[in-house]
Formats: structure tokens, C-alpha cells, sequence
């Protein structure tokens, strides 16, 4: 009770529990200098350096609480936000808005069957068993999917169409979906997919993608203090970009600056720098680090000289 005491006058930001998503955000929450020490077992930690509380939630449960405004900010996954607003559609004053793409925790949001069942197509799905821990969007899914809405409705002119209950027998389970078929609860679920290979263990295929999604800064329509907001977007796409790219720097010839120009442009532009040799010029610019090797061949090529390729720890770029 002492630790809620606390919580007055502070920015309270949703942070997952748990799960996949949870280490890579801390290491975001470290790269940008907000700290904190959580006590076990206690889902409120006070960040020792800015007026912010992180709390620790479920990550599906995060969009529930930043959209009624109980926290200000959260880290969740974008799947998490579409069947939020899937089941609780936004208001004036209610539902979240995406601050930030956080550049982690891709993955798929997929319907799947057997994969040696006779099951091709989604629609062969309509009427039958579908197991999964998104019923919003797989409500939506098969809404969509079935002709989805009351054309009486329409062809009465009675304004907005009125949805048709579902063929199609959607049921919820918390965990371990992809057991569903082979236990004979479900004809199809739809799951999450990262890398496909709890997917493949289990004998399931997929057959068509509801939501991609990856991990993403949102805040509530009304947070408390926008200014934090706004600090703690700009720390976080900092260490995103700092993550994302490294600083190249090399000597070359001035006659060849053209060139080098349109191998290493820089976020904006190159920084160039005269050297005592009047016909040379040293060039920094910063380049994404999956590109790097190949940027390097490149400028060897283009007769580029000294070429060093520098960690970024940090940065704030525009």
C-alpha cells in the first residue's frame, strides 16, 4: 500500500510481465536511462530518475488498460492492440494511439489447419471449430469471411449493417492453441507465428495471415504528462536508430566524392571534412548496420580508403 502512495503525480507506463516481449523491453527501458529496481513478486516499480511508474502487466491486458486511461504508456504487441480494438472499439475519449514501431517481436497472426488434412482455404473453415486467444479479431476474421453483414439491413435503409451471428464456432482457450486440432477440440485455430516451428512440430500449415504485427509504443488519448511521453518516445527512437546502424567513416579521393556520396547518403546527408592532402576528403555517415559489409565493398571499390565502421551507443536523430 505504501508503494501506491506513491504513485501521485507520476506517469505510469505498462511494461509486459512477462513473456516474449518482456526482455527485449527492458533492454530498451536500460538503453534509454530509465531506472528503476523492481522488488519481488511486486508488479510497481518507481523510476528512480523521472517522475514515471512502470507497471507490470499481462502484455494482452496492456491495450485495456492505456485505452481506459488507468496508465498513460505501455509496450505491447500490435496483435494485442488490433483485438483490444477489435472487442472495444476507440471513442473520443477512450482507445490508444501508436506512438512508436519498437522494431522487435515480429511475428504473425496466422489461421492454421493440418497439414495432411483436407483443409486449402480459410473459407473451407466457415461453419467449423476454430480454437484461439484472439476472438476479437478471429470474430472479425470470419465476419469478414462469411458475408458478414445483415444485406436487410442495407437494403432497408436502416442505416449502419447489422452483423450475422457466425457459422462459423469460434471457441477461446488461453494457451497451447496449436494443440487444439490434434485433440480434436477444432477444424483450424489461429495463433501467433514466429519463426513456424512450434507450428510445423504440431502438424499445422498455414493458410492465410489476420494481423502482422511487432511490438509498439502506445499511449492513451489523455496521458498525464505529454511532455513525458514525448521524452520517452524520443529515448527509445534513439536507441532503436542506435540499434539499427552504425557510423562509417573512410578517406577518399574528392574527385570520386560523388560517388561516395550515393553509396553512404547518411540519414540526411554525409559529413564531410577537408584533409592536409587538398584532394582528399574524409566522409562520415551513419548506415544501416545489415548493410554495412556490402556498403564497405563498395566504397573499396569506388577507391575509398581507411574505412572504420563505428558502434552507435546512443543517438537522437530527426
Amino acid at each position: 500500500m505504501e508503494l501506491v502512495n506513491h504513485l501521485e503525480g507520476r506517469l505510469l507506463f505498462a511494461v509486459p510481465k512477462k513473456g516474449r516481449l518482456q526482455q527485449a523491453t527492458l533492454d530498451l527501458l536500460s538503453g534509454s536511462d530509465i531506472q528503476f529496481r523492481r522488488e519481488t513478486r511486486l508488479d510497481i516499480a518507481l523510476v528512480k530518475n523521472h517522475d514515471i511508474a512502470l507497471v507490470f502487466l499481462p502484455a494482452a491486458d496492456i491495450p485495456t488498460f492505456v485505452g481506459e486511461g488507468r496508465v498513460d504508456l505501455g509496450i505491447t504487441g500490435r496483435d494485442q492492440v488490433a483485438e483490444h480494438e477489435a472487442t472495444s472499439p476507440s471513442t473520443e475519449y477512450s482507445g490508444v494511439e501508436e506512438v512508436l514501431d519498437l522494431d522487435f517481436g515480429k511475428c504473425r497472426l496466422q489461421v492454421q489447419v493440418p497439414e495432411k488434412g483436407p483443409i486449402q482455404d480459410a473459407k473451407d473453415l466457415i461453419g467449423k471449430n476454430v480454437v484461439t486467444s484472439f476472438t476479437g479479431l478471429t470474430e472479425q476474421y470470419f465476419s469478414e469471411l462469411e458475408g458478414h453483414t445483415s444485406e436487410d439491413g442495407i437494403a432497408n435503409g436502416e442505416g449502419s449493417p447489422r452483423r450475422r451471428k457466425l457459422k462459423t464456432k469460434i471457441k477461446y482457450v488461453g494457451g497451447s492453441v496449436e494443440a487444439a486440432c490434434a485433440l480434436g477440440v477444432a477444424d483450424g485455430i489461429v495463433d501467433l507465428v514466429e519463426s513456424g516451428e512450434t507450428m510445423k512440430a504440431a502438424g499445422l500449415k498455414a493458410i492465410d495471415t489476420v494481423v502482422t504485427s511487432t511490438a509498439v509504443l502506445i499511449k492513451s488519448k489523455h496521458p498525464s504528462s505529454q511532455k513525458l511521453v514525448d521524452l520517452i518516445a524520443s529515448r527509445i527512437r534513439g536507441v532503436i536508430t542506435a540499434q539499427q546502424y552504425v557510423l562509417c567513416q573512410y578517406n577518399i579521393p574528392r574527385a570520386d566524392l560523388d560517388v561516395a556520396r550515393d553509396i553512404t547518403p547518411g540519414k540526411r546527408a554525409p559529413t564531410i571534412t577537408a584533409l592536409d592532402a587538398s584532394d582528399w576528403a574524409a566522409v562520415s555517415a551513419m548506415v544501416e548496420k545489415k548493410e554495412i559489409a556490402t556498403v564497405m565493398d563498395r566504397l573499396t571499390g569506388a577507391g575509398a580508403t581507411d574505412i572504420l565502421v563505428l558502434a552507435i551507443a546512443n543517438s537522437r536523430t530527426g
